[in-house]
């Protein structure tokens, strides 16, 4: 057996222990609180990985999709709780916010079939009967175990709009000519119309998000002017935002053969898939690749139904950069960890090599991801290894809060997709 077979088992082990630790998230916030949970998706029913947003009492739902790998049929409760703008609990009364009842339980689960990796499928649709909002805002859905809610597996973020505000809005150039050719900067205006706006610096507030990221988003708590009921925000220090890269992708929709990035798949007990190099994209020129924004889509091109038939492969990914790796860390990223810089998402630097390396288990499909740098001091840069460039096509989010003067709760009053590409 060859040393070089040698050195790539050990890597791989190595990274396959690392990825197993458990980590711990705090609530409101899309997290996961369990190793063995996987895979999990959240979108408007209505089209795969879309926005998890829906209109008050309009019909429209949500879906939650969920894998455990320990398999077998576990008690697993949810409910959901209202949240003010910035992910604080809004502290009134489940009556107030939920009808029917305050949780309920998933009975809808399936087992794997045919797979290398067994695993139990659970998935729940929301709005339904047992647990619906009764007003706008954000909300955030628990699951947990044994109806015990100190017992959390996951956490995931739900806005529900209750539509009263018109949103106009463009993107343009960084007004700053420094960053011109690697920013977009956002300008919107909101019209209020008939709705009781007495003071526009506190009644209203819009978070503006690229790519559903939320750690990355800017809130606007007062606008740059007024207008009649038209509240503008365009001042030239407002909303500007490194443009990024188009995102890295892989697919494995399936293991029977290689395809784009990957160089080599190895199945015996288990699926493990060695990605080519990455290398460093911080470049002077941008390049075109077209990408999913960040998202994934559990796939299988060989079986009927990738949410109980698409297998678990460990993902061997190796990145080349000149950065030293006794000046910062690197982290690998995406919506399919929900962009967490923790210990499982972090690369381990190979001085063999000159490479820094990781292993995530992840279930067959199409992904996007991109890698970040941390400095020693802890500060995260999203576009050190990745670059920035204002032709990148990227989405925003715009929603807009809305607390009239005596109110117990924030109302989410507007909601608008912009695309840097799509006028």
């Amino acid at each position: 057996m060859s040393k070089k077979y040698e050195w790539f088992k050990s890597v791989v082990l190595i990274l396959i222990l690392l990825s197993s630790i458990t980590t711990f998230a705090q609530p409101y916030t899309d997290s996961v609180y369990r190793h063995e949970i996987k895979s999990v998706e959240f979108y408007n029913t209505a089209k795969k990985a879309s926005f998890p947003l829906i209109s008050l009492n309009s019909g429209e739902t949500v879906t939650l999709g969920f894998d455990n790998l320990q398999g077998g049929t576990l008690n697993y409760h949810y409910t959901i709780e209202h949240c003010d703008a910035d992910w604080n609990s809004s502290n009134i009364s489940t009556a107030e916010y939920l009808k029917n009842y305050t949780d309920d339980r998933i009975l809808n689960y399936s087992y794997s079939i045919a797979t290398v990796q067994k695993y139990t499928h659970y998935e729940l649709k929301l709005p339904n009967e047992n647990i619906a909002p009764k007003i706008p805002g954000n909300y955030i859905l628990k699951v947990y175990e044994d109806s015990d809610p100190t017992k959390l597996v996951l956490t995931r973020k739900l806005y529900v709009v209750n539509p009263k505000i018109n949103i106009s809005a463009e993107i343009i150039p960084s007004s700053d000519n420094a960053t011109r050719q690697t920013n977009q900067k956002i300008n919107f205006t909101l019209d209020y119309g008939a709705l009781r706006v007495q003071n526009p610096n506190r009644d209203v507030r819009t978070l503006v998000m690229q790519n559903n990221r939320s750690e990355t988003g800017i809130m606007n708590n007062q606008p740059t002017y007024i207008r009649g009921t038209q509240l503008i925000y365009s001042d030239i220090n407002i909303n500007d935002f490194q443009a990024g890269n188009e995102f890295r992708h892989f697919d494995t929709r399936t293991l029977k053969l290689n395809s784009q990035n990957i160089l080599h798949i190895y199945r015996d007990t288990a699926n493990t898939v060695m990605m080519l190099t990455d290398p460093d994209r911080n470049k002077p020129n941008y390049t075109l690749e077209y990408d999913l924004n960040g998202s994934y889509y559990i796939l299988n091109q060989d079986g009927s139904d990738p949410r109980i038939d698409a297998d678990y492969a460990h993902m061997i990914f190796s990145l080349s950069t000149k950065k030293p790796a006794n000046s910062g860390n690197v982290y690998i990223v995406g919506r399919f960890n929900d962009y967490k810089l923790d210990e499982h998402s972090k690369m381990t630097f190979d001085e063999s090599g000159n490479k820094y390396f990781n292993s995530l288990l992840l279930k067959q499909g199409v992904y996007d991801y991109s890698y970040v740098w941390v400095d020693r001091a802890g500060k995260p840069d999203l576009n050190a290894l990745e670059g920035s460039y204002f032709e990148t096509e990227n989405d925003y989010q715009l929603l807009v809060y809305y607390r009239p003067s005596g109110a117990r709760w924030e109302e989410l009053v507007g909601y608008k997709l912009l695309n840097s590409l799509k006028k």
